[in-house]
């Protein structure tokens, strides 16, 4: 009966380490850009968001280890005249997978903090068309460095910590579509995590 009582209680000293919630921000700049090309077109309407779930794994000293699953949902339009075809491009969506460390400085109710990591990313959706007989659909992933810095505020209930991200990503054309479309190597967001 002991060992029972003494494994239930690591059990739930182990699960009182994890802290679940959802964050979500805007980001700073376009998932997409244009080539540079003069005779090209590059309207975006991206929707001003990204959200997801949150996992975080608390480790002593102040460390913590965090995972999410980011959702943006984007659609842009690119044209452009290439050996008198025209390429139009739409896109849908995309995930971003950032596994992270995090160092929180001490504090009793605003604690600042610093993480960094690796970040994956899958899009999908990506349609071209040249001229009026043909199309073509492809999605593609990423893998880049992340790095943050925040402050994490303890309210009743829920901890919100605002942060500033930067994500640098190692290539720079993810969709290559007639010349028309760039990924971007640098993102910038503003997230807000709401951890229970």
């Amino acid at each position: 009966m002991k060992l029972l009582a003494l494994f239930f209680a690591g059990t739930m000293s182990v699960l009182g380490q994890f802290s679940f919630g959802v964050r979500g921000g805007l980001p700073f700049t376009n998932f997409f850009q244009a080539a540079s090309n003069p005779e090209q077109t590059f309207n975006s309407s991206a929707t001003q968001f990204i959200v997801g779930p949150t996992v975080e794994l608390r480790l002593p000293a102040g460390f913590g280890l965090e995972a999410e699953a980011l959702f943006r949902h984007f659609q842009y339009n690119a044209t452009a005249n290439i050996a008198e075809e025209l390429v139009h491009n739409t896109a849908s969506d995309a995930w971003e997978f950032p596994l992270l460390v995090k160092y929180r400085m001490p504090g009793m109710f605003v604690k600042p903090f610093l993480d960094g990591g690796v970040a994956f990313d899958h899009w999908s959706g990506v349609k071209q068309i040249a001229g009026l007989v043909s199309s073509s659909s492809t999605s593609g992933a990423n893998a880049g460095v992340v790095v943050g810095a925040g402050i994490e505020l303890h309210l009743p209930l829920v901890r919100l910590s605002p942060e500033i991200r930067y994500t640098r990503w190692g290539a720079a054309s993810e969709a290559d579509l007639g010349g028309a479309l760039q990924s971007r190597q640098n993102q910038a967001e503003l997230l807000v995590g709401l951890i229970f």
